[in-house]
């Protein structure tokens, strides 16, 4: 198997392992209250980053862009987390 390959399949079972750690926080804590639209969003900006980061790491050869798009990524789904968690920039959107 490839390292593209392992790299691939890594991503793809960290986003349900990521998932369950809200959801088993639900069943323990009534401080996590997370609907089915929660995991769905959440899924796909995990799966979306996760993958988007691949393309980076296939496509791009230069180390210091690669490592710029990167952080360029990683900074961007930061950004949208934290807005639909708590609304930084007050979109519609924001979470309460």
């Amino acid at each position: 198997m490839k390292t593209q390959d392992k790299r691939l399949l890594l991503i793809l079972c960290s986003v349900p392992l990521l998932l369950a750690v809200p959801f088993l926080a639900m069943k323990f804590s009534s401080a996590v209250m997370w609907s089915l639209t929660d995991f769905i969003i959440m899924g796909s900006l995990l799966l979306s980053v996760g993958l988007g980061i691949e393309f980076i790491l296939r496509k791009i050869k230069h180390p210091q862009y690669r490592i710029a798009f990167i952080i360029g990524a990683i900074l961007l789904f930061l950004l949208i987390w934290a807005e639909l968690a708590v609304g930084v920039f007050g979109t519609p959107f924001a979470g309460s």
